[in-house]
């Protein structure tokens, strides 16, 4: 029997979001379960959002209004929080997820959290560590733009990605240091670790660690790229199809 998927609120903040990201944010939310519920708030007159106009009815978005009332008050922010502690005692779902860089939403996720509920962050890389921590797993949006257009990024985007392809995993210390830290902690006695063991670990203390930040796929991808690894795949059996990741560190040279 197929495992029943966690129904999911999604709650965007399109003053803080870019339309560009909507085709890998749908994908990347369908790992996590099923978006029962897809809204996303701003003020509709604005033209600023005519780009996320475009795309909301291709992706079943509701849009909700909100005027800007006066200057410098966020009425967004206010509509969002209130239309998630309805949703949350509506007992209707297992997670949310939370589409915005602003730390408005901070005690937001932490509320969320303490009634049970799974949360997904997703922001820019310019999101407040507050609400980074607050959530149980952070996604950076720079890694699901579809930017096909240069006029679909901004110059932030641009110059990040450039920073990106110039990145060398192998002098990344900080980087080196946790995977080891990590691997060590989950082996077993056969001196093997399971590789979804290491992600679920590592995104205990770091909700933000995502394998595409540093330019792979995959966080087995990344360690093989660490030159430190050894990776294998395991089946149950000869006659399953389950299997299993497991990575050990290689041995030393003498």
């Amino acid at each position: 029997m197929a495992k029943k998927q966690d129904r999911l609120a999604v709650l965007i903040d399109a003053d803080n979001a870019q339309a560009a990201i909507i085709e890998g944010l749908v994908s990347e939310i369908a790992k996590y379960g099923i978006a029962s519920v897809k809204r996303i708030y701003g003020d509709w007159t604005d033209t600023r959002l005519k780009r996320w106009k475009s795309v909301l009815l291709e992706y079943g978005m509701t849009p909700i209004q909100q005027f800007a009332y006066s200057q410098g008050k966020n009425a967004t922010d206010s509509a969002m929080i209130i239309d998630a502690m309805d949703l949350l005692y509506s007992g209707d779902f297992e997670g949310f997820c939370i589409v915005s860089s602003d730390s408005d939403f901070t005690k937001l996720a932490s509320r969320l959290r303490e009634s049970g509920m799974t949360v997904y962050g997703f922001g820019e890389r310019k999101t407040p560590k507050a609400f980074l921590s607050a959530c149980d797993k952070f996604i950076y949006t720079e890694n699901l733009r579809n930017c096909a257009k240069q006029e679909d990024c901004d110059d932030e985007v641009v110059s990040q990605t450039k920073k990106e392809s110039s990145y060398s995993i192998l002098k990344d210390k900080k980087l080196l240091a946790l995977l080891a830290r990590t691997v060590d902690d989950c082996m077993d006695e056969t001196q093997w670790a399971n590789l979804g063991t290491i992600g679920r670990q590592i995104s205990k203390t770091h909700p933000d660690f995502d394998p595409r930040s540093y330019g792979y796929k995959k966080l087995s991808d990344l360690l093989v790229a660490t030159e430190e690894y050894e990776v294998k795949t395991r089946f149950a059996d000869e006659y399953s199809s389950h299997k299993s990741v497991l990575v050990r560190p290689k041995a030393k040279k003498r």
